[in-house]
């Protein structure tokens, strides 16, 4: 029996295709260039999007720590023994939540730290106190969980300074007592700790009159 020859497919003529079929017989390159530049978009709103979603989620937990700081000092009844306390049990918390999911404490850090010191304002407690503790605490917690002490350092700066400006408090005694908190935690750390802390302190309290000279400890010069 003779071998049966494959039919191939019929190309459609122009007048058979739907409209998808025929733009893009007609016109390949706009259409490619059409889909690039969708793609763009879509990923300028998702980044968008996200941003927006970013601030939210930053709003959202300076505003949860600063009413459950407030809200626990005022059921404890003592403001100035518990701050310390409530403080720490915060920043274990916000370490806890960074090793459950693993990722997340460089986010989080600048919006705890500012609502702490709020939730702290709002009961008349010792801001400066507090803030040195927010900072020496969650620069030794970034280092146990292997996150940038650095950067982590900046963003909680970043925070307890915001705070200080809505609260009313002076930003520039508050920058002081965060960087000598920072420097001193990162000595129990090392000196690559040191460093970094250093380094990146002397942006993040840029426009805070004359930090940066006060609070950073100066190299010592060798004769």
């Amino acid at each position: 029996m003779a071998e049966k020859k494959s039919e191939q497919p019929k190309k459609k003529e122009p007048d058979e295709m739907n409209p998808v079929e025929k733009s893009h017989e007609e016109t390949p390159r706009t259409n490619i260039r059409a889909t690039i530049g969708d793609a763009g978009a879509t990923v300028k709103d998702g980044v968008l999007s996200g941003l927006k979603g970013i601030s939210e989620i930053e709003t959202q937990i300076v505003t949860l720590v600063r009413n459950t700081v407030s809200d626990t000092l005022k059921a404890t009844g003592s403001v100035a023994d518990e701050t310390v306390n409530v403080t720490r049990s915060v920043l274990q918390g916000t370490f806890k939540a960074a090793e459950e999911v693993g990722t997340g404490f460089l986010l989080s850090s600048k919006s705890v730290a500012k609502g702490i010191i709020m939730g702290v304002s709002d009961v008349g407690g010792d801001v400066l106190g507090v803030a040195k503790e927010v900072i020496r605490g969650t620069v030794k917690g970034a280092a146990e969980i292997g996150a940038d002490v650095g950067q982590v350092a900046r963003r909680t700066v970043d925070g307890i300074i915001e705070a200080a400006k809505e609260t009313g408090a002076n930003a520039e005694e508050m920058a002081k007592v965060t960087v000598n908190g920072a420097i001193e935690a990162a000595g129990s750390i090392g000196n690559t700790a040191v460093k970094a802390v250093r380094d990146v302190l002397v942006n993040a309290v840029e426009g805070v009159k004359d930090i940066a000279g006060t609070g950073l400890p100066k190299a010592s010069s060798r004769h």
